[in-house]
Order: C-alpha cells, then sequence, then structure tokens
C-alpha cells in the first residue's frame, strides 16, 4: 500500500512539486499536469525513477510503528509522505532546488530518503508509545527493563535483506549516467555494507559473547544507507571506513532508542535510516575525493580528509539540518492531525489479539506455520456465555468460578506421603498469556513449564471467511503453564491465575491443582533383603 498511494499521490501532485519548476526561491516545483495534458512529450523516465524512491521513504516508517499502528493511520500518513513531506525536500537538491544551488551533495538518498523516513519513524514511534509488554516500569514510572520481542522468521528477514541489497544496485547504480562512474558506484556499494556487516559481526561477538544475526542484517542496510549519499564520490578506503562506522553506529542507535529514548522500534528502521543517514549524509564532506569518476559531475569540494577544508563538511550540515527541520515539524503535524480525528494506535484488546484478525479479518497471516490464538477471529464467543461483567473485583464467587473453574486432586487412595508442595497446571488463551506470565513472576513463581497445547469449548464458529471459503476451525490453541510450588501457598497462585485470565466469559480458562506425594516403594531383591526406592 505504501507503493501503490505513492504511486497515485505522486501523479496527482508529487511528481509536479518535486520535478516542476522553481517556485518560491527554490522551495518547491511549480504544479503541472504534463502526465496528463502533454503525454507525448512527457517525462516518463524520470517519473517512474523519482516514483520509486518516493515511494521508498513511506516503507521505511512502517517497521517502527508496527503492531500497533491503525490500517487507516497508515495509509493516510502514507499518503500525506508522498504527496508533501518528500516532494518538497527532495525538490531542494533533486529538483534543481536552492541546496542544488548551494552544492549541497546528497547523490541517491541516504538524507532525502533515509534520514527523513527515519525521522518520520522516530516521531511516529515516539508518539504512538511502545508495544504491550516491551518496557516495564516501576512504581515511578522508569523503565526497569526492557523485553525483547524476536523476529518470527529469521530466515525470510536474511532473505529480505538480501533482496534489498541487490535492488540497491539499482537504487544507486541506476543514477549514474556514464559506465566508469556506475561501476565505481557499485564498487563502494559493495564494500560499505560488507565491512559493516563485518565490523558488527565482529562486535556483537565480543560485546554479547555471540555474534547476533539480526543486528549483522540491520548492519549491512545500514551500510547500505550511509554509502547512498557519497557513493559517487568516495573511493574504496572511503566506503571502507563510512561501512566500519555504520557497523557500530546501528548497534549503538539501537542500545540508545532502548535505553535511553525509550521508543519502541520493532524492526530497528531509526537505527538503520535516521542515523546512518544523517552519518551519510555527513560522510560526503568527509570522503569525497577527486579520483572517484563521479566527482566532476558532482560539481562539489573535496572532503575534509582529502583535502577539502570545511567547505563542503558544512554544506553538507546547512542541507541535511533544513532537510530534518522541515520533515520534523511537517511530519508532527500530520501525526497530531490524524490522532486527533480517527486516531494514530489501536486498542489494547486488538493488539493483544493481533491486527491480522482486527484489521484485516484474517485468523493469522501465517496459517499453517505458526500457533496463535485465533479464539476471537475464527471462533466468536458464545453470547450465552457472558457473565455480565469483565471486572475481577466486581465479579461473584458464582462468576469466578465459573469463567476460570479450579479443579482439585486431593490424592485420595494414593499411598505415600503428603510433602506440602503443589503442582498447578493451568489451560489459557494465548492472548493472556503475558499477564498470566507476570502474575506468576509477580508472586516469585519464576520455575514454569510452558506448551502450547489444541482443544475445544463451548466456542461456536463465527463464519469467517477466506477468499470467500468459509474456514472450518474445531480446535483452538492454548497455552498449558505447569508450575510447582511448596514457599508460596497454592492459594494464592490460584487467585493470581484467575485473575490474570477473567474476562467475564465462561471458559476464560481453567486451573488444576495436583499434590505432590513421596511415594515408598519396597522392593525384594534375589538375595532376599529388602531396598527401599523413592518415587514421585
Amino acid at each position: 500500500m505504501d507503493f501503490c498511494i505513492g504511486t497515485v499521490m505522486w501523479f496527482i501532485c508529487g511528481a509536479s512539486l518535486m520535478l516542476g519548476p522553481n517556485i518560491l526561491n527554490g522551495f518547491a516545483g511549480g504544479f503541472s499536469f504534463d502526465v496528463f495534458t502533454n503525454y507525448g512529450n512527457f517525462n516518463y523516465s524520470a517519473f517512474v525513477f523519482n516514483l520509486v524512491f518516493c515511494a521508498t521513504t513511506a516503507t521505511i516508517v512502517s517497521g517502527s510503528m508496527a503492531e500497533r499502528t491503525k490500517f487507516s493511520s497508515y495509509c493516510i500518513y502514507s499518503a500525506v509522505i508522498s504527496a508533501v513531506i518528500y516532494p518538497i525536500e527532495a525538490h531542494w537538491t533533486w529538483g534543481g532546488g536552492f541546496l542544488a544551488q548551494w552544492g549541497f551533495h546528497d547523490y541517491a538518498g541516504s538524507n532525502c530518503i533515509h534520514m527523513v523516513g527515519g525521522i518520520c519513524a522516530f516521531i511516529g514511534a515516539w508518539m504512538l508509545g511502545p508495544r504491550i509488554g516491551k518496557f516495564e516500569r516501576d512504581s515511578e514510572g522508569r523503565v526497569k527493563k526492557i523485553n525483547a520481542f524476536p523476529g518470527h522468521n529469521l530466515v525470510i528477514a536474511a532473505l529480505g535483506v538480501f533482496i534489498l541489497w541487490v535492488g540497491w544496485y539499482g537504487f544507486n547504480g541506476a543514477a549514474a549516467t556514464d559506465v566508469p562512474t556506475m561501476g565505481s558506484v557499485y564498487l563502494t556499494t559493495t564494500v560499505a555494507p560488507s565491512v559493516a556487516t563485518v565490523v558488527c559481526m565482529l562486535l556483537t561477538w565480543i560485546k554479547y559473547g555471540k555474534p547476533d544475526v539480526s543486528m549483522c542484517l540491520n548492519a549491512s542496510l545500514a551500510g547500505l544507507v550511509a554509502i547512498t549519499a557519497p557513493c559517487d564520490v568516495t573511493d574504496c578506503a572511503g566506503a571502507a571506513v563510512i561501512g566500519a562506522v555504520s557497523g557500530i553506529l546501528v548497534v549503538f542507535a539501537v542500545w540508545f532508542n532502548d535505553n535511553v529514548t525509550h521508543v519502541d522500534d520493532p524492526v530497528g528502521a531509526v537505527a538503520v535510516h535516521m542515523f546512518n543517514g544523517i552519518w551519510g549524509t555527513i560522510a560526503v564532506g568527509l570522503f569525497a575525493t577527486e579520483t572517484a569518476p563521479g566527482f566532476a559531475k558532482a560539481g562539489i569540494g573535496e572532503g575534509l580528509f582529502y583535502g577539502g577544508g570545511f567547505m563542503q563538511l558544512g554544506k553538507q550540515m546547512g542541507g541535511m539540518i533544513l532537510t530534518a527541520a522541515w520533515t520534523i515539524v511537517t511530519i508532527i503535524i500530520a501525526f497530531l492531525l490524524i490522532r486527533k480525528t480517527v486516531g494514530l494506535r489501536v486498542s489494547e484488546e486488538e493488539e493483544i489479539t493481533g491486527l491480522d484478525a482486527t484489521e484485516h479479518g484474517l485468523p493469522s497471516a501465517y496459517a499453517g506455520f505458526s500457533i496463535m490464538d485465533i479464539s476471537n477471529t475464527t471462533m466468536s464467543v458464545n453470547e450465552n456465555t457472558n457473565l455480565g461483567s469483565d471486572n475481577y473485583e466486581e465479579a461473584s464467587r458464582f462468576k469466578k468460578d465459573a469463567a476460570v473453574p479450579v479443579v482439585r486432586e486431593d490424592g485420595a487412595g494414593l499411598p505415600g506421603i503428603d510433602t506440602g508442595i503443589s503442582k498447578v497446571v493451568i489451560i489459557a488463551k494465548l492472548s493472556r498469556y503475558d499477564a498470566l506470565k507476570k502474575a506468576m513472576n509477580d508472586l516469585g513463581v519464576t520455575g514454569m513449564t510452558v506448551t502450547q497445547v489444541m482443544g475445544c469449548g463451548i466456542e461456536k464458529g463465527a463464519g469467517e471467511k477466506y477468499r470467500g471459503v468459509e474456514l472450518d476451525v474445531t480446535l483452538l490453541p492454548k497455552v498449558k503453564l505447569e508450575v510447582v510450588v511448596s514457599a508460596i501457598p497454592v492459594e494464592k497462585v490460584i487467585e493470581a491465575a484467575r485473575k490474570s485470565l477473567y474476562t467475564g466469559h465462561i471458559g476464560d480458562g481453567k486451573v488444576f491443582v495436583y499434590p505432590v506425594s513421596r511415594v515408598v516403594k519396597i522392593r525384594t531383591g534375589e538375595e532376599g533383603y529388602a531396598a527401599l526406592q523413592d518415587v514421585e
């Protein structure tokens, strides 16, 4: 939808704002409808080439705002980025605007695309707030623990990075107008991400004891982002240094977001695009060299480390600051208007259930590949199970017993010695697992065995359809949590479990309690003496 919405916005107004003749002293391009009125003489290639850059800017934001953003709001801000925010600032650099006239250089988008998209991602994630369970806070609201949410499939993530890397040769190389420049661009676009990935692997290996796969994938992208602006004006040595800094910077940026700003960025888009977009833009002023084939056409000065002084570095810093200021102001206005009108974030219930179900009517986007709680999607709650209140404190004992019954096995008739130890088995919906786990941890129960099971209760089919065919679901995925307690009173465990599972419906969960006995069995050996054997 980023690309499709972006295409619509692009031919309506985006292309004109970016590629049109200067107005307002190079602030924007003038409106033109040649794509409709003068199609025979229209520059089709420039239209499509810059459209892809525009849509890329909008896609960056999605990763940082994932798993908690309303889809309608997502479509709106994607349209705003493609229609206004990106085209105007891109005109400054690539449409003949005032930054281009000033001598600011961004060959393929470290500044205009990646930094802009990263800033939008950072502000969006900050305004949304973190995903449920990402940060645990103390009584004063300070973050005391950060929880990791691993991606569901690192193989697909690695494939995605590989596809992006290959696509980057078109992203950077397609802007070249001669073969030597294109060859040099390919070289630098290969060296920087390679060095970034190796440096990140070594850094995480030393820092964490193991090489971090997902961080290395982001390091590859970080190196690509950073080399995008200077790829035509730097050499191999410069590309290697740029990549090395990116490999370190992406690790620092992920830590910084988690531990300092407390902005929840699920895929690390801010670390990859904002931080390294800034670094890549600055790198032009440090590593530009006249030995690069594209340097003469760029029309800029050499970088600081190649004897060019601070002139080009100052231009890069100035252009970057102006672009960042424009992006910050416009995206904050856009997000505030969206939040005041249609809202930015889904409800807590929708987030826990999952946006596949609540926003798109799908039981799962990964049907057949993962087990998930679909009791609130393809299976609806039987109206006859509603107990009239979802507040556990206000519910009567009868309602609590009906929602989360407790089955006790007293061990009658079994030989053995009562140990005072109890095993508690709790069956619950997957959507209540986090609340249940936290309740157990708060009690001091740290040893748990958790398994996923399938079962059916009194829920009835809701008639959801996939591609017009009704889904037939008879077994529901559940989670089974087992704990063994002794020092902690078993009644406290039962009460905490029931409170965390209660939603005011019959079938919220079930608790089984078993005593753990020590059984003594007498075994007689061949020699005629008796041996004692403990049996649990």
